[in-house]
């Protein structure tokens, strides 16, 4: 799942605010016209206090000439390598952690469910969109996790926010990773119920919030992430269990980043520890990363699954996913679970990832050497500066600024696939160790008022 990220708020917005109001200052006193603030009225967009955050944006990246790295168009499959305006760039931005965006099979299965069914269910499940694909993938993914059964959606996001939104109310807690996906959060918000975080995977921390908080609530959920998508690190899913169990709670693992990329067989994060999947109460996950395809499902008891399909908003209104998704996700399952190299090479390169960039003297945080790195930078600009000096070098890799990421943590967060070479990786990181050498040069021919790095 994408982190979406929310307006600039708090000290990186005021950090913003200040540097644009010295360089809007220099303007008046050369002479310049003064840009007209938006009209504040009640049917203007403009006027919406987020969207001043978003202009000023635009404005101080347009005064300093600095490009944004993001909705950028590419011409080819989202890989090892892609292709954006014509040019071949080695490509650190890419969910396809297996290689199986692409994959002979998994192709085949989609053009044959097209074939079958078209490309659209044309109802929802309850209506008239249920088709035997949707059964056979549900099925394979309860399989999966030895789960009794499990239910597809047609959008990650929409997992989250409608199975947690539904499932706890005002009675109940929702204790979460201080690093947990905005979904998670803002499902949280809808449920009505009371929420914790807990510092991040400190489950320490996690202990004493339950141990002050758990008597007042009817219900308590956890959540977390087997894998983190900002830091490439891990929860210890034993010690979650146990915490579960001493205070009666459901334990909730979302594996967007962690199927397909932990384990010998990249069964999860279950299968890293050894531990048996029906400890957990509900698994969540997307099929937009290692299964190549889109949506989100829920993997658990059958009376679990019986309460989301019939009360879940986010099913029962929705459209049901495109068979040809199903059938495509299924194949790249179904693959995954026959080839298992696949994993260990991702795992070889992740490591080998982490590893270089350590011993380069980058920045790697809590990394674990899982299929996603982070490269601390710090300030906001430094990274998105970063990012573009290193596009027009040919290496595609987006910057994760506040407040998707703490302040002062903004970051460069590197994807590992499968499909990268030794070459790759090695390149990948020699040009960033160069550029962040150069970055204060780069910094300080931009002249910001204002911006002392």
């Amino acid at each position: 799942m994408t982190q979406k990220t929310p307006p600039l708020q708090d000290e990186a917005r005021e950090r913003l605010l200040a540097r644009i109001d010295f360089a809007w200052e220099a303007d008046q006193s050369r002479g310049a016209e003064k840009l007209p603030r938006p009209p504040n009225r009640s049917t203007d967009f403009t006027s919406l206090p987020a969207y001043e955050d978003v202009r000023l944006q635009r404005r101080f990246a347009e005064r300093y000439h600095i490009e944004s790295p993001y909705f950028r168009v590419h011409d080819s499959r989202n890989g090892a390598h892609t292709q954006v305006a014509g040019r071949d760039l080695l490509n650190f931005s890419s969910y396809d952690y297996l290689g199986l965006n692409g994959h002979p099979e998994v192709i085949a299965a989609a053009k044959a469910a097209i074939d079958r069914y078209g490309i659209s269910a044309s109802g929802s499940r309850h209506v008239s969109g249920e088709r035997p694909v949707h059964r056979e993938l549900e099925s394979a993914l309860a399989k999966h996790y030895g789960a009794d059964e499990s239910l597809v959606f047609v959008s990650g996001y929409a997992t989250n926010l409608g199975v947690i939104g539904h499932l706890v109310g005002p009675k109940d807690l929702v204790v979460y990773d201080a690093a947990i996906h905005n979904s998670v959060v803002m499902g949280s918000v809808l449920s009505g119920a009371a929420r914790r975080s807990f510092t991040h995977n400190d489950l320490d921390n996690l202990d004493q919030v339950l141990a002050s908080a758990r008597g007042n609530y009817e219900r308590a959920l956890i959540v977390v992430e087997g894998v983190y998508s900002m830091d490439g690190d891990y929860p210890d899913l034993p010690r979650l269990i146990d915490i579960k169990k001493r205070h009666a709670a459901w334990l909730m693992v979302d594996e967007a980043h962690s199927i397909g990329v932990l384990g010998a067989r990249g069964y999860g994060i279950f299968e890293h520890f050894s531990v048996d999947p029906r400890e957990v109460d509900i698994w969540m996950g997307t099929l937009s990363k290692t299964l190549a395809g889109c949506g989100g499902y829920i993997a658990g008891s059958a009376q679990l699954i019986e309460f989301l399909k019939q009360i879940t908003g986010a099913f029962v209104y929705s459209v049901a996913m495109p068979p040809v998704i199903a059938a495509a996700n299924l194949a790249a399952l179904e693959v995954m679970h026959r080839e298992p190299e696949r994993v260990a090479q991702l795992q070889r390169n992740g490591a080998a990832f982490r590893d270089l960039a350590k011993r380069r003297g980058l920045i790697t945080g809590t990394g674990a050497g899982t299929a996603i790195c982070p490269v601390i930078i710090g300030d906001s600009i430094p990274a998105v500066l970063l990012a573009q000096n290193l596009f027009k070098r040919g290496v595609n890799v987006q910057p994760v600024l506040y407040p998707a990421v703490p302040p002062n943590e903004s970051r460069l967060r590197f994807f590992l696939t499968a499909m990268h070479t030794d070459e790759d990786i090695a390149a990948g990181i020699e040009a960033t160790v160069e550029e962040i050498a150069r970055l204060d040069e780069s910094i300080k021919a931009l002249n910001i008022p204002g911006f002392d790095r």
